[in-house]
């Protein structure tokens, strides 16, 4: 070949200067070239930024606290495995991602890469997420009828799992909050006794696990790898299959039943898989569709409750000094109102608790997004087509600019806020607000927040009413767990529980 070469003598230059031009043209649609106006906490060399990849599994949000230091109120990148990742900050650029349009601005292609949905979840999950609707309106709209069971259920799984004596035990808080949530959750989702089934239970309690680990597996090898990868650990068909063995029944049984009586029979269940034939339309009406769109309901109301009552049981223990505060108020509130839902709403320094125990514990990333085309900032700030952008939230919930004493747990912070003329609703915990992000912000917003909100204040209040909590003896907070900008409660941290003396 060498030799063909030599035998025509414009034949290296025109070779050199064709891979140039190729070179050249890689570099200019590289995201390395076409987000270098935008500065990078680390490195922004190929070799440098693979380096800084590495560092962030291990480091990354004290990577966006940096960048948020230096960089608020506009824009900074890292480099994670695969691409870089654009963080910005500030309430108007918050605001520019809750304006935007999904043809601008993507929630779901951002969701595709993050958690890795499609294998993950399912890709019709994502692609088709009608489910989102049943969540936001009839699941959301039901909750009040529907409350007396959630308060049974309850009662009945924590004294199975935590019984009241008069002695103290030791009670290992993630795993035991887990299987509580997943209960109470499924009494809502599909009743008795379904929500008790131990292999159920399992089933939805192991795939919120799943999802979790296998996304954080995936998202460390480079984008090409992801696809292999993804099909490998993917266990989707099988937890379906394990899904439809336990609702397939209910769900040929309603729709025969719709059959022979039509849509408004007397006797349907007012229940999630209800509420999912309703919504469902053609090829989505089936089996397999109802049971996938349950079990990934299921994953974001377990995974996300669980760690929120988690960290609050943390803090009840550590902060001895709200208790006595909470439990009057939870007294007298379900002395007036019984244990209703509207008796939830009254329950303004639970609700705070709660809030200011979730603002403390949030993730360094959230309103994650990918731009599906150019996308101009309101401060003049471009992102290419094709950048992934996020919000950060974990730095913005502990600046002393946006909340005095940030890294201090003040428990009624936000019920204090909402004694002053006209601040009763916007500081309640199921707010949105450019100040909390918890549950993310605009029209993508948590629509399960309503039910998570509601679900944990009534554990909250029963804990309140039923336990002393204490700490074991000598023994700090157990501290969060950090894993690129995931923070999640200690799962080794255990706490001490008796009946209220």
């Amino acid at each position: 070949m060498f030799d063909m070469l030599d035998n025509y003598p414009l034949s290296w230059p025109v070779a050199a200067l064709l891979a140039v031009i190729f070179l050249s043209v890689k570099y200019i649609r590289s995201p390395t070239h076409q987000l270098r106006h935008i500065p990078s906490v680390g490195g922004s060399g190929l070799i440098s930024s693979y380096f800084d990849a590495r560092r962030f599994f291990r480091e990354g949000q004290q990577m966006i606290q940096e960048g948020y230091e230096k960089y608020y109120g506009t824009a900074f990148k890292v480099s994670t495995m695969g691409r870089y990742m654009v963080v910005v900050s500030g309430s108007d650029m918050l605001e520019d991602i809750r304006q935007a349009t999904d043809e601008q601005l993507s929630f779901r292609e951002a969701i595709a890469e993050t958690i890795q949905a499609d294998y993950m979840l399912g890709k019709q999950n994502r692609t088709d997420p009608f489910h989102i609707a049943v969540v936001r309106t009839p699941l959301t709209r039901n909750l009040g009828y529907r409350f007396p069971e959630i308060k049974d259920e309850i009662q009945e799984a924590f004294g199975e799992m935590i019984p009241p004596t008069g002695e103290w035990t030791k009670t290992r808080i993630l795993s035991t909050a887990r299987q509580i949530v997943c209960r109470t959750s499924n009494r809502l989702f599909v009743g008795l006794p379904l929500c008790r089934d131990p292999d159920y239970r399992k089933l939805n309690e192991q795939f919120t696990g799943d999802v979790m680990r296998g996304a954080q597996t995936i998202n460390r090898f480079p984008k090409l790898l992801r696809p292999i990868v993804g099909r490998y650990l993917t266990k989707i068909p099988a937890r379906a299959q394990r899904t439809i063995k336990h609702i397939g029944p209910i769900i040929e049984e309603r729709l025969a039943n719709e059959k022979l009586y039509g849509p408004e029979a007397e006797d349907t269940a007012n229940d999630l898989i209800t509420w999912l034939l309703e919504e469902a339309k053609g090829p989505q009406r089936t089996t397999e569709q109802i049971s996938l769109r349950v079990l990934g309901i299921n994953f974001a109301a377990i995974h996300t409750t669980s760690m929120a009552l988690t960290n609050a049981l943390y803090d009840l223990a550590a902060y001895p000094q709200y208790v006595e505060a909470m439990r009057e108020e939870v007294e007298a509130v379900i002395s007036s109102e019984g244990w209703t839902k509207a008796a939830m709403g009254k329950m303004r320094k639970v609700d705070s608790f709660l809030k200011e125990s979730q603002r403390l514990a949030t993730g360094g990333l959230s309103v994650s997004r990918k731009a599906l085309k150019d996308f101009t900032f309101s401060n003049g700030i471009t992102v290419p087509a094709g950048t992934f952008v996020a919000f950060a939230t974990h730095s913005t919930h502990h600046d002393d600019h946006v909340y005095p004493d940030a890294d201090t747990f003040d428990g009624f912070r936000f019920s204090e806020k909402r004694e002053g003329d006209g601040e009763g609703i916007k500081h309640q915990m199921v707010a949105l607000s450019h100040d909390y992000i918890t549950f993310g912000t605009g029209r993508h917003a948590c629509p399960g927040r309503f039910f998570a909100v509601n679900e944990l204040k009534a554990m909250l209040a029963h804990i309140l009413m039923t336990y002393d909590v204490k700490l074991p003896e000598n023994t700090p907070r157990p501290p969060n767990i950090w894993f690129q900008t995931t923070c999640s409660p200690n799962p080794y941290g255990s706490l001490f529980f008796r009946k209220r003396a």
